[in-house]
């Protein structure tokens, strides 16, 4: 997945999440975990944001941390 946003942007977009959404990173990353099981990330961050009423942008973040962080466990 490409990152549509500069890295300071994208690190912006997910500190402000808990209190734009009222819920923490670990809660949507359970809802990701949790919802359909699309093979592209875009298709993740299109049903996230429709799923939820999210912003392209933050559910485009939301997904990309949880693809890092999915990485990251596994390793």
């Amino acid at each position: 997945m490409s990152l549509n946003h500069s890295p300071e942007t994208h690190k912006n977009l997910i500190a402000r999440i808990p209190k734009v959404t009222g819920r923490d990173l670990p809660e949507w990353f359970e809802a990701i975990d949790n919802g359909p099981a699309f093979l592209r990330c875009d298709e993740r961050v299109n049903w996230l944001a429709d799923e939820h009423g999210l912003s392209h942008g933050y559910a485009s973040a939301l997904v990309h941390e949880h693809e890092l962080h999915r990485r990251a466990v596994r390793f």
